[in-house]
């Protein structure tokens, strides 16, 4: 088995931190700036940065506060939000980022994919996509999750898969925040079925039986979680510790 990655997103509204249960009531979860160095400090093996209101508000990702964050931190750093041409993934990788998530845009627009990939390369660019179940089928959610795009989670990770990108960030919109475990279902239904890496996002409370749980039962590459992290209720290294002692590898 590959070694897994745990990864810390921070979610960003307003140029704060924030967290909500199935994308909805968001509250204050802290600095992102302080956050993002704690997290680099402590063992977390990436960091994601999403601008949560960007595309909804029709504007760019707050390229300032990556350019602060990515002054703090030594590890992998994605940024996503808002992100709309060549120009803004250059403007963010500029700023210091490693590599761009592309959420709505992907779907409106999905030629931006394999624009960005033969100008940046597959490493660096990441598809994020939230889904959510619907009679018994799962379908993409674009707009921060306020629109179901009707298409169908494994026929556009499919797609996106052709269009060569690097990697999927797949969100539960299901289990986001509510600490239950993640989606061990749908992240199985697309890790069986595509070959580029998966980040599971959504649901993870604060037990490692959730991430143990996720990376015995699903081929995916990575987990991410926020709320857990951000309020210190579950350790990057206890989790890694509980990890390894499942015959987990870590980083």
């Amino acid at each position: 088995m590959l070694a897994k990655r745990i990864i810390a997103c921070l979610d960003i509204k307003d140029g704060k931190t924030v967290k909500g249960v199935n994308f909805e009531n968001l509250i204050d979860a802290g600095d992102p700036v302080a956050l993002a160095k704690r997290y680099s400090e402590e063992g977390i093996d990436e960091l994601v940065f999403l601008d949560i209101t960007a595309t909804n508000q029709k504007r760019k990702t707050t390229v300032e506060l990556v350019e602060r964050i990515s002054k703090e931190i030594f590890i992998p750093f994605t940024v996503g939000g808002g992100i709309k041409t060549i120009d803004d993934i250059k403007d963010i990788l500029n700023a210091g980022a490693d590599k761009v998530s592309i959420n709505s845009q992907a779907v409106l627009n999905p030629s931006l994919i394999k624009d960005c990939v033969r100008y940046f390369g597959s490493q660096c660019i990441v598809v994020a996509i939230d889904a959510k179940k619907i009679d018994g089928e799962y379908y993409v959610h674009i707009n921060a999750g306020k629109k179901n795009t009707g298409l169908k989670l494994l026929d556009w990770a499919r797609e996106v898969e052709n269009m060569k990108a690097g990697e999927i960030l797949l969100t539960s919109m299901d289990a986001d925040g509510t600490k239950q475990g993640f989606d061990i279902e749908m992240n199985k239904l697309l890790a069986d079925n595509i070959s580029i890496p998966v980040i599971a996002s959504g649901g993870a409370g604060p037990y490692s039986k959730h991430f143990i749980d996720l990376f015995k039962h699903t081929k995916v590459d990575a987990a991410l979680a926020a709320s857990i992290f951000h309020f210190q209720s579950l350790s990057i290294t206890s989790l890694k510790s509980d990890l390894r002692s499942n015959s987990i590898p870590t980083r």
